[in-house]
């Protein structure tokens, strides 16, 4: 019989391509659609923005131990009319008077530089850099998502097209065993109701072939929204099961310290903690130093020009400000108890997710292992069927029967190489190592800390780094 030709051994793709013929030499690869996902999704550039965003808050909380510089300015039109008297009695008494119209200006420069804020100041610089550190961590995230989504549509894809394949080599079949069963009613060696059942069977067949290719349609819709660009001329892919642990227990252990979900919560431990310290620093004298200039003309009309300096320390300890203070200290330890619950829920689901892909694995390579024999003994009862049917030992729907089992099982290995070579990207994710730098994908990978440390100790300027 026609169909599609079965491939064993350890490439978990080999099938899903054998409906293509050869290999084309340039066929695309499952690391290069990594790397187009990697470079070009809309979605993690945008994260990237935002982490970008984030590096700012380090430069603003870095501000508090710098000088603030304001320079003052004023011109105008007074007019005054002055009348005084002065003297001790009577017969010396001095009258002056005058009035007039002058124009007032001055200018004037001043310097305030904190001292001490009860470590406001120092705290909120280190609560900026955790919030950088968990923002970095939930662009890995977002990363590992991406990277999933992306190596998952393409097995999707060459599954879906192999499926396609197989209901359309099916489909063949069907209509040649159709031709043959009429051939043999005409010759009445079978009857209508084998006639029957081949139509019935080949429109069945057709069914399954139009919904395999709606499906192919979906996917390849995808494939495009995900990676990037049309599918076309796809290589095998193979699992990543070499930068596996090489157990359970490794990998459960390893999810719990590398996972980006359960470092970017204990950096928000992190930053619920200082801010607990950055309330209660509210609590803590201030002091501060400020130095000041002013030259003025005309002040008066009696004084044209006149020239002040003044360098002043001042001390403020706060007494009572309504009680707003004591209610934030009590709302950030509320919410740093918060998030430390967090974090243990989010080991627990961590935890979670890596058994749950682990025994997908497990499972995934014995389904390959099952499939391959299941498709191996259905060729083998088919063409038993075949020839026991030319010795009229078997029916009509014997061999229909036993046709639909075979594309069964060929759907079945399909789909199964499929989830194998899923699973080990998805186990390879909740460990917290889908990464470029993992993969070796040949690309040049985003690093965040080259924008922080272009911002980090920058004083003034409007411009971004990238010249925006």
């Amino acid at each position: 019989m026609g169909g599609v030709k079965v491939v064993t051994g350890a490439a978990a793709a080999v099938l899903l391509l054998a409906w293509t013929g050869p290999a084309p030499v340039l066929a695309d690869t499952i690391e290069a659609a990594l790397v187009r996902a990697y470079q070009n999704n809309p979605q993690l550039n945008a994260q990237r923005s935002s982490v970008r965003s984030i590096d700012e808050n380090v430069p603003q909380a870095l501000s508090g131990y710098r000088p603030k510089v304001a320079i003052t300015a004023s011109a105008g039109v007074q007019y005054t009319d002055f009348n005084s008297t002065q003297g001790g009695t009577a017969t010396d008494l001095v009258k002056s008077e005058f009035h007039g119209v002058d124009a007032p200006r001055a200018a004037g420069i001043t310097a305030t530089q904190t001292l001490y804020n009860g470590n406001q100041t120092a705290n909120k610089t280190r609560a900026a850099e955790s919030q950088v550190s968990g923002a970095r961590e939930g662009l890995r995230v977002l990363e590992e998502s991406v990277l999933l989504s992306a190596a998952t549509i393409y097995m999707d894809y060459l599954r879906d097209a192999a499926i396609v394949e197989v209901q359309r080599s099916n489909t063949r079949v069907l209509e040649q065993t159709l031709k043959q069963t009429q051939d043999r009613f005409n010759v009445g060696e079978v009857t209508r109701t084998d006639v029957a059942q081949s139509e019935a069977q080949l429109a069945a067949g057709r069914t399954q072939q139009l919904a395999a290719e709606s499906q192919l349609t979906t996917t390849r819709s995808n494939f495009r929204r995900i990676i990037g660009n049309e599918p076309e001329a796809l290589a095998p892919g193979s699992p990543v099961d070499r930068f596996l642990p090489a157990a359970l227990p490794a990998a459960i252990e390893l999810s719990l310290m590398e996972n980006p979900n359960v470092t970017a919560a204990m950096f928000g431990i992190d930053v619920n903690f200082l801010q607990v310290k950055i309330n209660e620093g509210a609590l803590l004298p201030t002091v501060t130093a400020q130095l000041a200039v002013q030259q003025s003309y005309e002040e008066q009309l009696t004084t044209y020009r006149s020239f002040g300096a003044s360098a002043i320390a001042q001390l403020s300890i706060p007494v009572y400000q309504g009680g707003a203070e004591y209610s934030l200290i009590r709302q950030s330890k509320e919410n740093l108890a918060q998030q430390r619950l967090v974090l243990e829920q989010t080991r627990d689901q961590t935890r979670a997710n890596t058994v749950t892909a682990w025994g997908q694995l497990v499972a995934g390579k014995a389904q390959v292992a099952s499939a391959q024999a299941q498709v191996t003994a259905s060729e083998i009862a088919l063409n038993g069927v075949r020839e026991e049917a030319k010795a009229g030992q078997r029916t009509t729907l014997d061999v229909l029967n036993a046709q639909q089992a075979l594309v069964n099982a060929r759907v079945a290995l399909v789909t199964a190489q499929h989830d194998r070579v899923v699973a080990s990207y998805a186990v390879l994710a909740a460990v917290g190592r889908l990464s470029p730098q993992v993969l070796k994908l040949p690309t040049t990978t985003y690093d965040p800390s080259v924008h922080y440390q272009q911002v980090r100790d920058s004083w003034f300027g409007l411009r971004t780094p990238d010249g925006r």
